[in-house]
């Protein structure tokens, strides 16, 4: 295992935290996108009455199609509401699923071989899955056998499942996982953009943690962000940077085709570097935790799943490429980052762009995890009026202490991964499949309990690893071991 304590001195091995410890993450990862009050929610969702697209939840990539006779609902006066595009909802979904893990792929193959071009394809298939019964959890059929949105976020379809052991129980879990999840995710683009800046201008005479201190100034005005219109701009400009990072890597591979050699994939595996690989590829593909919201506040929700289908598609072409081409080119000689084994003259453009990625990846679970807040601080508040003051006073709380934490914080990575290993694992698989049992249950064929139950046993392994992986490293690091 590579030892913890570099994780903050060299770009590789900041990465390679994140992916070895952070292996049941969404991050995003990473990943990490945007979620809007339940006032907000629900300010959408007031007498609407809209049917679920055509056909089934399948497991495999399905067309859906959208419903002609489905009118979006008005937003009321006081909630500030500006509906999002299909288009602009699949940036949203393309950021959270193309996040900075995507470097650590070609990395995943060295130590998963073949198998990992398999994983790569079944990880796109099962997340798009449980992001599609998740959806289906927020409606229920009435009694002319229509499908109605009656559940507005992951908070609402947690208490729904919860109720009779306590109406708030399952919501206050969510709420806390996910604000969990998002502020890691927040302190993970602060010490990722120190850390590029450190390696893009080493001559200058800065630490680390100054570096950070620096982006984080840059990032002050996101207490300003108020609506989800702004955070999908922001999320097509991380994507189009991320593409741009995506084309230059692979088309340099290009130029090494003469060194490519497909016995350079292993036919033997060591089981933990495997278990890596595995978190790797299936935690690159989460965006569960925003996507009842994101379904919410679109122009055309029925449009949902067709997006939800061609952004995973697409996600998997380009990965699959992405890795394949990557390792290809240097085999054994593959880096944590890939970005890392490129030449000089490529590796500083590269790494500040990947800062760009970093600085506008930002916004999005900070604006997420704020929300989440001061939806539950006002809650009990059944006035139209949202306070400005309360607003900007949660999001400069918030803003600061992730600062503080990027600062701060010992042995970060580690503490993330051990916190994504339960946070991450449980938004993606557990809980979605397991709130899906629960209210579809008598619905369900026997194919579709088969499979949610495969989803549970799946998210419970990866979790059990990325625990297990987490605790050998504290315990390595506090020389416990």
């Amino acid at each position: 295992m590579t030892d913890p304590h570099r994780c903050h001195r060299e770009t590789p091995s900041l990465f390679l935290g994140l992916v070895r410890w952070d292996s049941c993450l969404d991050t995003d990862e990473e990943h990490v996108n945007f979620a809007k009050s339940d006032e907000l929610n629900r300010a959408h969702s007031e007498n609407r009455e809209r049917e679920e697209p055509d056909g089934p939840l399948k497991f495999e990539l399905d067309i859906c199609h959208q419903d002609p006779e489905y009118k979006s609902p008005a937003p009321l006066p006081h909630a500030q509401v500006k509906l999002i595009t299909s288009w602009e909802a699949g940036w949203n979904v393309t950021n959270a699923i193309q996040g900075i893990f995507v470097l650590g792929l070609p990395y995943a193959l060295l130590h998963s071989g073949y198998s990992g071009l398999l994983l790569i394809v079944l990880a796109a298939a099962f997340c798009c899955y449980t992001g599609k019964i998740l959806i289906a959890c927020l409606y229920e059929e009435n009694e002319n056998g229509q499908l109605i949105r009656v559940r507005d976020t992951y908070e609402d379809i947690a208490n729904a499942c919860c109720k009779k052991l306590s109406p708030n129980l399952g919501g206050m879990v969510v709420n806390v996982t996910q604000v969990v999840e998002l502020i890691m995710t927040c302190i993970l683009y602060l010490v990722v953009s120190g850390n590029l800046l450190s390696h893009s201008f080493p001559y200058v005479p800065v630490t680390e943690k100054t570096w950070s201190v620096f982006a984080f100034v840059t990032l002050l005005p996101c207490i300003f962000i108020r609506t989800l219109k702004i955070v999908s701009k922001l999320s097509q400009l991380c994507s189009l940077v991320h593409f741009v990072i995506i084309f230059v890597v692979i088309t340099y591979c290009l130029t090494q085709m003469h060194q490519w050699s497909w016995a350079k994939f292993r036919l033997s595996l060591e089981f933990e570097n495997f278990l890596v690989s595995v978190g790797v590829i299936i935690f690159s593909y989460t965006s569960q935790i925003f996507l009842p919201t994101l379904e919410g506040n679109m122009k055309n929700p029925g449009e949902f799943r067709c997006m939800l289908n061609w952004t995973h598609f697409f996600a998997c072409i380009l990965k699959t490429t992405f890795a394949l081409t990557a390792f290809l080119s240097w085999g054994e000689k593959t880096k944590e980052v890939i970005t890392d084994n490129l030449p000089s003259f490529l590796e500083t453009p590269v790494n500040l762009c990947l800062l760009t990625k970093a600085l506008l990846s930002y916004p999005l679970p900070f604006f997420a995890a704020t929300e989440i807040v001061y939806s539950c601080i006002s809650k009990d508040n059944h006035s139209n009026y949202r306070s400005p003051l309360l607003a900007l006073t949660v999001r400069g709380s918030f803003l600061l202490l992730t600062l503080l934490m990027a600062m701060f914080t010992p042995h970060f990575a580690l503490l993330m991964g051990l916190s994504g290993s339960v946070t991450g694992a449980a938004m993606t698989f557990l809980l979605p499949s397991l709130f899906h049992l629960k209210l579809k249950w008598k619905k369900l064929s026997f194919l579709e309990k088969c499979a949610d139950i495969s989803v549970f046993i799946l998210g419970f392994l990866c979790s059990l690893a990325g625990i297990v992986c987490s605790i050998k490293g504290l315990l390595e690091v506090f020389g416990g071991v």
